[in-house]
């Protein structure tokens, strides 16, 4: 049976217009601090801007008449799944032509950065230009939120295709009635603790250029720093807590965050998510403490890191993996997890973790419980249907088997097992914090997968999955 149709291909082309012509903006905001620093590397910004916004232009006016059908979640997810891919195509073109690294690093790079995962393929970041350094935050602050929601929200207008296009980045809470209002609230809060993220590192005595880029890159949860020693280089107390407060805030819902003034900050305090990420970090962080010699605030600094996918770091990776195994596996279990459903991190989301073990808990008691009983799984006063309990029980399964595959994979190629685990979960889960293997040596099959692994764990799988199978089945006609 065909599940694609030339009318699928052509909803999909043309609704990717807007798509391309956003991430070629994106490619033009960097010519700021390009001419600000006297660098003078336009086209390198320029060439793969324009060729962007020109493609976008195009299928937006050819496929403008041929678009009468109306567009479903599968359309959505295929959009979704390609806007990632060629956001991460163009951004690698730009790194290449400006820094001459080999086109397949630029686009590790491009991706890492927009999945907010954070690993680069850089040698020294601070010899790059500024303009480089401020396209690697500009996409991570980008990616963090949704290159989708972003362009989406400020190009299309309200309706079903905005609906759809939300829901294909795994998104599906709502602040205002509509999609596309929701989306525009949602950028205004992201821009407030932007700015606000900003303010606080000046005043800590940042740099207002390094203020900005790690605003960026904490604030989205991505973590790739300006610094080789990420926010380690600072060695400064009072803007690693700043960092930490920023990536708590950005791995918290963003609904919480709208209800905050409202609540008067009960909303906040009273989420069931924030609780348990502020609780496991606390605990852990203790524990952790108490069985090794670490640095606290290192300690402190690497399990929020963990907990909200950031990745950023003040310990290098190298003294990461001299650390003792068990607190590395303490902070591969934070890594799983990741933060609140509707935010900016990646992993398997604690909603997910809760109505997966909520599942099991009601599976001991129908056991225990008189036979034809039902018991109902609740969350927030609200019972949780047995289809999101499935969903949560097929991701989790799906996302492990996904891990396992390239734990293997880096087993393979010679690399100690250990350190192949933490890589595949830092990969998976858009994390970024990394033990040493994972650089711009690495195999280029390896480089291939890891982007493959960052693509499918920002977009949740089911996207990437759907888009390959509408890609095999094009091909076999």
């Amino acid at each position: 049976m065909r599940y694609i149709t030339k009318t699928d291909l052509i909803i999909v082309a043309r609704n990717s217009g807007y798509l391309m012509v956003g991430i070629g903006v994106m490619c033009l905001i960097p010519l700021i601090f390009d001419l600000i620093y006297f660098e003078f590397d336009i086209l390198s910004f320029v060439i793969p801007g324009l060729i962007s916004i020109l493609l976008g232009v195009f299928g937006l006016k050819y496929f403008d008449e041929k678009t009468k059908k109306k567009m479903r979640l599968k359309h959505g997810m295929m959009i979704s799944s390609f806007a990632w891919l060629w956001a991460s195509i163009i951004g690698g073109v730009v790194f290449t032509l400006s820094t001459n690294i080999p086109l397949l690093d630029g686009i590790f790079e491009s991706m890492s950065a927009l999945t907010g995962t954070g690993i680069t393929m850089f040698m020294d970041v601070e010899v790059l230009p500024h303009s480089i350094l401020f396209f690697r935050a500009l996409e991570q602050w980008i990616g963090g939120l949704g290159v989708v929601v972003m362009v989406i929200g400020v190009l299309t207008k309200p309706g079903s295709v905005s609906s759809k296009l939300y829901h294909s980045e795994a998104r599906d809470e709502r602040i205002k009635p509509s999609i596309k209002a929701t989306m525009e609230k949602t950028i205004e809060i992201y821009a407030i603790y932007t700015v606000a993220g900003i303010i606080l590192y000046v005043l800590a005595g940042m740099p207002l250029f390094d203020s900005i880029c790690n605003t960026f890159h904490i604030i989205s949860t991505g973590g790739m720093s300006v610094k080789n020693a990420n926010m380690g280089y600072y060695h400064n107390d009072i803007i690693y807590f700043i960092s930490i407060v920023l990536m708590i805030l950005g791995a918290t819902s963003f609904l919480v965050h709208y209800k905050v003034i409202k609540t008067r900050g009960r909303s906040l305090l009273g989420d069931l998510q924030f609780q348990i990420i502020i609780s496991i970090i606390a605990v852990v962080t203790l524990m952790l403490y108490l069985v090794s010699n670490i640095v606290p605030m290192e300690l402190l600094f690497t399990a929020v890191s963990a907990m909200t996918t950031t990745g950023a770091s003040v310990a290098l990776p190298s003294t990461m993996a001299g650390w003792p195994s068990f607190v590395n596996v303490c902070m591969m279990c934070l890594m799983l997890m990741g933060g609140s459903n509707g935010s900016t991190v990646g992993a398997i989301k604690l909603v997910r973790m809760i109505t997966y073990f909520k599942g099991i808990y009601r599976h001991v008691r129908e056991i225990l419980s008189p036979d034809g009983r039902v018991v109902p799984i609740k969350l927030h006063g609200h019972t949780i249907p047995e289809k999101s309990i499935a969903q949560a029980g097929n991701f989790i399964t799906l996302y492990m088997m996904f891990i396992m595959f390239t734990w293997a994979l880096f087993c393979l190629f010679g690399y100690d097992p250990f350190r192949s685990l933490f890589a595949a979960m830092t990969l998976q889960g858009n994390n970024g914090l990394e033990l040493g293997i994972i650089n711009y040596t690495l195999n280029p099959i390896l480089k291939i997968v890891s982007m493959f692994d960052m693509w499918t764990g920002r977009l949740e799988i089911y996207p990437v999955l759907i888009t390959l199978r509408a890609f095999f089945e094009i091909f076999k006609r």
